[in-house]
């Protein structure tokens, strides 16, 4: 068995013991406005904005925005990176200020 699968495998099992749900679903899957928006936790306006300023990229089916599952995932990773970049930036200033007790 190939090592990608076997992990695979792994990590779906150790979710299934604790009771997590686990979806599969293909990158190229697309996603409404409001699914998009669902998935990212974040209002229809904020995702429409998002797409709006290049953040996200999608594509058009007649007059309605669709967003590709990967290209969501990118997003929520990046902004996932920032958010822990920021906190663990902030720590380090009130550690550095000695406001912090370990």
């Amino acid at each position: 068995m190939p090592d990608a699968i076997y992990g695979m495998m792994v990590h779906l099992i150790c979710s299934m013991k604790q009771e997590r749900s686990v979806i599969m679903m293909p990158e190229d899957e697309t996603f409404t406005t409001q699914a998009a928006a669902n998935f990212l936790g974040v209002s229809r306006q904020h995702l429409v904005d998002l797409l709006k300023d290049g953040e996200i990229p999608f594509h058009k089916v007649g007059s309605h925005r669709r967003v590709y599952f990967r290209d969501l995932k990118e997003y929520a990773d990046r902004r996932d990176s920032k958010r822990r970049e920021t906190l663990d930036d902030l720590l380090d200033k009130v550690t550095k200020a000695e406001k912090y007790d370990t």
